[in-house]
């Protein structure tokens, strides 16, 4: 089953919308007042309000800001180096990388003003 849509509670729209927009080089798919939708291809990325989050996930909590991350979004690039060249080009620092993994993949990884992670990975080092 392939994953069509990832929804991300924001505490800031405006500055999440522009981030997304800003890094990954694309237009607002959709969007209303408490949402924003972007194509990334195979998979809809609609950040959220996160005072909109509880009528979703109820009896689920949204957890607070800050509280640390427990998930990583990965993008599978041909060449991580350009890709991170490309991505600093738009103003995203990263968080680690470009690095060459034990498994064999070289990484890179960063972070949205909500702190969702993103990681860029490679093709497995040869």
């Amino acid at each position: 089953m392939p994953v069509t849509a990832i929804t991300l509670f924001v505490a800031d729209l405006a500055a999440a919308k522009e981030f997304y927009a800003r890094a990954f080089a694309l237009p607002v798919h959709w969007e209303d007042d408490v949402s924003a939708v972007f194509d990334l291809g195979n998979t809809l990325v609609n950040l959220l309000q996160e005072s909109e989050a509880p009528e979703l996930i109820a009896p689920a909590v949204v957890a607070p800001a800050g509280s640390g991350a427990r998930m990583q979004f990965t993008i599978s690039v041909p060449d991580v180096d350009a890709a991170v060249a490309e991505f600093a080009s738009r103003g995203v620092e990263l968080l680690n990388g470009p690095i060459d993994r034990p498994w064999g993949v070289r990484t890179a990884a960063f972070a949205d003003p909500a702190g969702h992670i993103w990681e860029l990975a490679g093709d497995p080092v040869g």
